[in-house]
Parts: C-alpha cells; sequence; structure tokens
C-alpha cells in the first residue's frame, strides 16, 4: 500500500484500510489554531484583572461601575505596583478605592472614595494614585 502521496491523519487510519479494505477519507482540520495564536491569548488573559466574589458583591451593592477607561487605568496601575514590588496594594482612582492582590491580579475590595475615608486599610504594602 502507497501511502507517501495521501495525508494521513491517524495510525488508526492506516491500520482500518488495511484490515478492511476500506479507504477512510482522511478528517479536515476544523478550526486549526496556531500555537502562536493560544499562547498570545492565554498571555492575554493572565494579564487581565479579575474579581473576587467580595469585590464583586462590593460593586454591586455601592452601585459602582468601571468604564473600560478606568479599567485600563487600573491595569496600568497593577502593573506599576507589580514593578515597585508591591504584592497588596491600595489603588486610588477616580472616587473608588480598590484593594488589589497584586501578585494575582485580582481585586479584594471595592468602594467610593467617600466611604474609604471612614475606613483604615490594613495588609497593604503600598499604595497607587492614578
Amino acid at each position: 500500500m502507497d501511502i507517501s502521496n495521501r495525508p494521513i491523519t491517524s495510525i488508526q487510519q492506516v491500520q482500518n484500510e488495511q484490515l478492511n479494505g476500506k479507504k477512510i477519507q482522511p478528517k479536515q482540520n476544523i478550526g486549526t489554531t496556531s500555537f502562536d495564536s493560544i499562547l498570545r491569548q492565554h498571555l492575554d488573559q493572565k494579564d487581565q484583572l479579575k474579581f473576587s466574589k467580595h469585590a464583586t458583591e462590593r460593586l454591586e451593592s455601592r452601585q459602582i461601575k468601571l468604564t473600560d477607561e478606568q479599567m485600563l487605568k487600573l491595569q496600568d496601575g497593577v502593573k506599576s505596583a507589580s514593578a515597585k514590588g508591591i504584592k497588596e496594594s491600595l489603588v486610588l482612582m477616580d472616587d473608588i478605592a480598590l484593594v488589589i492582590n497584586i501578585e494575582n491580579k485580582t481585586v479584594v475590595t471595592a468602594l467610593s472614595r467617600q466611604e474609604s475615608k471612614e475606613h483604615v486599610f490594613t495588609n497593604i504594602d503600598g499604595a497607587v494614585v492614578i
């Protein structure tokens, strides 16, 4: 059997052809994605900021909505904090105060700046004002 001019997708295909005497059409590559694009997608997701359940509940209950522009500023603030070696940061942006775990890129809690005047923030090792 000459298989040099045919694309073979598996050893199983060759085995089936030999055992059954049938020619099986090779599988078509459906939705083939390059390794490079998968890697880039994974790295992009890795850099995205996550919100803990607690932070999500606080944002909703306090009716705080972050715009796309604010999200970009927040991500830049996290990068700056990471570059300085900060692990847990208070981020003050516009009228919002957020506590962010920089290593995990996770927002831990959020409150309005007005509410933050009445609070003492602990377990942070840096602050970013953006």
